[in-house]
């Protein structure tokens, strides 16, 4: 498949060098555990917020965090586009026989976010624990099933990013607010904010969707039906095809450098 040929000649180059992506790896690891602190400082001081228990959070912190590193890997070449969109770079892309999409997708994967995700993972394997979860169990298909709407959600919001810079040019930093402040928002159980803000996180950019309702239904924590609960990631796939339906958009009125 083209796809994962792209993504192997990407990872090739970074192994190059193996020394320095084993330094940057533990780097991104070491340094995304401020998070963990910060949930654990909370939880040591309060033991339980709003009827949820370290251990339970646990499991949406690492839902979130394994599904961002996912999409984070991927989206490079979305992240840095407006680059492309400045420079004029972006002809070239739309003279080559291949879906721009897919090469912008393909064009620069960074496995050094795979130490956010191991974070993830320890955590989440650490909280799942305590819940005594079998890997043949609905909790471990639910658990999945969110990671990857997680990760969709998420590549989504960049590659919505990268299709703004179709009209500003310049890539709007309030994007941030629902890439990297989304992870800190998600990171939480979404009953510990207001209404308003529920309401933006669940409509409009429905990271409770794909993180909090699958595993608020399975712990009991909320009284929608567990079926909702379960299939409620799929509204990360669903947004991920409304971000690349934009996308075209963007393609369709793209209109060179005029150079």
């Amino acid at each position: 498949m083209l796809f994962l040929q792209l993504i192997a000649v990407s990872i090739r180059s970074q192994m190059q060098y193996p020394a320095s992506f084993l330094m940057l790896t533990t780097g991104h690891f070491l340094g995304t555990l401020i998070d963990v602190l910060g949930v654990w400082i909370l939880f040591d001081r309060f033991k339980i917020v709003q009827g949820w228990t370290l251990y339970e959070v646990g499991l949406i912190y690492g839902i979130v965090h394994m599904g961002f590193a996912m999409a984070e890997a991927f989206a490079r070449g979305f992240d840095t586009f407006s680059q492309l969109i400045k420079h004029g770079d972006f002809d070239r892309f739309l003279l080559r026989p291949i879906s721009p999409l897919l090469l912008i997708a393909t064009r620069e994967v960074q496995l050094i976010r795979i130490g956010r995700f191991l974070q993830g993972l320890l955590v989440l394997i650490w909280s799942a624990m305590h819940f005594s979860f079998s890997l043949l169990s609905l909790h471990a298909l639910v658990i999945f099933f969110s990671i990857l709407g997680t990760a969709s959600l998420f590549y989504g919001l960049f590659v919505i990013q990268a299709a703004i810079s179709f009209w500003t040019i310049e890539t709007l930093e309030v994007m941030n607010i629902t890439t990297y402040g989304g992870v800190q928002t998600g990171q939480y159980p979404m009953s510990i904010y207001n209404k308003s803000f529920r309401v933006i996180f669940t409509f409009v950019v429905p990271l409770a969707c794909v993180a909090y309702y699958p595993i608020a239904t399975l712990l009991h924590k909320e009284t929608i039906a567990l079926w909702l609960g379960i299939i409620a990631p799929i509204a990360g796939f669903f947004f991920l095809y409304l971000a690349c339906r934009l996308w075209y958009l963007g393609v369709c009125y793209y209109r060179s450098t005029g150079s």
